[in-house]
């Protein structure tokens, strides 16, 4: 087993909930559009960025759309979102999360974001948590979106570490795809059927134990258990 030394995590999902903020905003673009837009949609959209979301949005509703009125409608979506994201506090993150960005801090992991979202450092300064990783890479750092793997190992590049010494939190099925095809190894956050092809998985951060990552490989001088 390689051994692990750094963790890239994906920001909405993983470490603090946006979802619901992204159905909201997209729904009520769809609903503009006249396309029907529900939950299950809006799980296709996870880790895509905004503009291919609203291509697939388009596309569903087997839709075409003017250049400068896409561009209206994506900043339309984004200014909805937005009013959500700055009502957020430390209390957003997601349930067990901080116990184990703890447990990593302290034993000297090196931890970035890699998210498609632009508002991510945004997101980060809302929630308390904009200097606790050692990068951040966002969708405005990169231009491929996921499934294409660009985003970690871009990530894996600033934290100076081999794919193959990483681990990758993601929620999504295109992110998970993409961490595969980057060569890390992938730990799904959710439902397992439907992140199957994730090498691990659990339902939330309650799930995980600090020995999954001495089993993961990482080598700890002294346990924090």
């Amino acid at each position: 087993m390689t051994e692990k030394k750094a963790i890239i995590f994906d920001l909405d999902g993983v470490i603090v909930d946006t979802a619901t903020f992204h159905f909201y905003a997209w729904r009520n673009l769809a609903r503009k559009l006249g396309i029907d837009f529900n939950e299950k949609d809006n799980e296709q959209l996870k880790g895509v960025s905004r503009v291919e979301s609203l291509k697939k949005i388009l596309e569903w509703g087997n839709k075409s759309i003017p250049d400068d009125e896409f561009e209206q409608l994506m900043e339309e979506k984004n200014r909805e979102y937005l009013s959500y994201v700055d009502q957020m506090q430390p209390e957003d993150i997601l349930p067990d999360v901080m116990p184990t960005l703890e447990f990593l801090k302290v034993n000297k992991v090196r931890m970035a974001i890699g998210s498609a979202s632009k508002n991510t450092k945004r997101i980060l300064n809302n929630v308390g948590l904009l200097d606790l990783f050692d990068a951040i890479v966002d969708g405005i750092k990169v231009t491929k979106a996921k499934p294409d793997p660009e985003v970690f190992l871009t990530g894996a590049n600033n934290l100076n570490v081999d794919p193959k010494e990483c681990l990758v939190f993601e929620d999504s099925i295109a992110g998970v795809t993409a961490a595969n095809a980057g060569g890390f190894l992938s730990v799904g956050i959710g439902d397992a059927e439907t992140l199957h092809h994730a090498h691990h998985c659990f339902s939330d951060f309650n799930e995980i134990g600090n020995d999954f990552f001495t089993k993961a490989g990482f080598q700890f001088t002294k346990s924090k258990n």
